[in-house]
């Protein structure tokens, strides 16, 4: 199926048909990452009441709408690229269903991406005005829930361009960023004595990594492998989520068990994927050379 041949349906070529939907829903993706890791920095910096407690103005400026300082600066920056990310999201899924040449699959999931998208705003807003663990909790879920759909989404956009070399990128960059994962955690202490901003951050943002890796490991080589090379990567993506519970969870002390547990098997499993995944590559090399 193709996305790049288009017949524009207005005399002003649109943005769309300029670079194609896959490139859009990128986008849209970047934007819904970026939204997410500026909520963790607000959270982390204690910013999630700035700007009195307003929602969605401010503290400071014309009518409050914009930040005073730098703790109101976090949240406002926060909605302010969310904002963003809620018009791609919904252009993208209103392209999605007027577009005859999108996979049906993609539009299904952009479009339950947008339908979420209302409830992950007004969990936004329950943040400020009541900042509760339970709706924050909520908000982080969501919004982790709308990102893992855009990407499942985009991955199959992309996929007729991936290969098992894409397979090999990604299981390698999931067995690396592992032990940052670990590193950055409260479960372990690495002569850092607080659980900083900056640490949970940077945490979060290679969570997000290693749930990408381990999609599109899974996605791309469930095409371009069989039989058991298939099973570690199709095990690895709820390894991950497995693993950003208990580590959201690991600064109690009882959850850190489980998370360094979890953290284990997925790096068994990401390894298992690229030992198989090899041989297989291997074997099918032999074969051909011996059919020539």
């Amino acid at each position: 199926m193709s996305y790049e041949n288009h017949t524009p349906d207005s005399r002003l070529r649109s943005l769309i048909d300029r670079f194609g939907y896959p490139h859009l829903l990128t986008a849209t993706l970047v934007l819904v990452a970026a939204t997410i890791l500026l909520g963790v920095a607000a959270k982390a910096t204690g910013s999630g009441l700035a700007c009195e407690a307003n929602w969605p103005r401010c503290d400071g400026g014309p009518y409050n709408l914009f930040p005073a300082n730098l703790p109101s600066f976090y949240e406002w920056f926060h909605r302010f690229v969310s904002m963003f990310a809620g018009f791609a999201i919904v252009g993208s899924a209103l392209a999605a269903w007027r577009r005859p040449d999108v996979d049906r699959r993609v539009t299904a999931l952009v479009v339950l991406g947008m339908v979420l998208t209302p409830v992950q705003v007004a969990l936004g807003r329950e943040t400020v005005k009541q900042y509760t663990m339970d709706i924050l909790s909520l908000h982080f879920w969501t919004a982790v829930t709308i990102f893992t759909l855009f990407l499942v989404a985009t991955v199959i956009v992309w996929t007729p361009r991936l290969t098992g070399t894409h397979v090999t990128a990604a299981l390698v960059l999931g067995i690396v960023t592992i032990p940052a994962h670990v590193v950055l955690s409260p479960a372990v202490d690495a002569g850092i004595a607080t659980y900083s901003p900056t640490m949970q951050l940077t945490q979060y943002a290679v969570t997000i990594t290693l749930l990408g890796a381990a999609i599109v490991a899974a996605m791309v080589g469930r095409r371009r492998f069989t039989g058991r090379a298939v099973v570690p990567l199709l095990a690895a993506p709820p390894i991950v989520v497995v693993v950003l519970f208990f580590g959201r969870q690991a600064v109690n002390p009882t959850l850190e068990a489980p998370y360094l547990v979890a953290v284990a098997a997925l790096l068994v499993t990401l390894a298992a994927g690229m030992v198989l995944t090899r041989r297989e590559g291997v074997s099918k090399k032999e074969s051909n050379s011996l059919s020539r």
